[in-house]
């Protein structure tokens, strides 16, 4: 290895190799490798809970699409669509906020069983917030199918 001529061209080896190691970091997290994770994402009460969101259909993950849907039914002129349209936004809120609580209940109360020494605080939030992101753009990806029982 020899050492660069210039100070420009040093800059752009750092600058190569920075880049080179954030897209193995990046690699590493949407494969769930716990040492490019980030702190919020690490631990097997995490990874528990990440596992029992993907593994299910949640109303929050269709939200974005749902609120697409509304604003386009809200350029109709239609009585019925513009009924719809002030309806359905806090209807689809509610109902995403009473799946988010009775989740976090839940994964808590597993977190309890299955990881009785372990520092559960905050996986109930966590699980909530990740169930209503769009599945395909969660950041670790889901590591499980829909359906799937057997890892949760």
């Amino acid at each position: 290895m020899t050492a660069p001529a210039t100070r420009k061209e040093a800059y752009k080896k750092v600058r190569e190799r920075q880049a080179t190691e954030r897209a193995r970091a990046r690699q590493g997290m949407a494969k769930g490798d716990e040492k490019h994770l980030l702190k919020r994402d690490r631990g097997p009460v995490r990874r528990m809970a990440r596992d029992y969101v993907d593994s299910r259909r949640t109303v929050g993950s269709y939200l974005m699409y749902a609120m697409f849907a509304i604003v386009l039914l809200s350029l109709l002129p239609i009585p019925a669509a513009r009924l719809l349209v002030l309806f359905a936004p806090p209807v689809l809120l509610v109902v995403v906020f009473a799946e988010g609580f009775l989740l976090s209940r839940g994964i808590k109360r597993l977190a309890a069983e299955r990881f009785p020494g372990e520092d559960a605080k905050g996986v109930g939030m966590y699980a909530a917030m990740r169930a209503m992101q769009i599945r395909r753009l969660r950041i670790p990806n889901p590591q499980v199918r829909l359906g799937e029982k057997d890892k949760v």
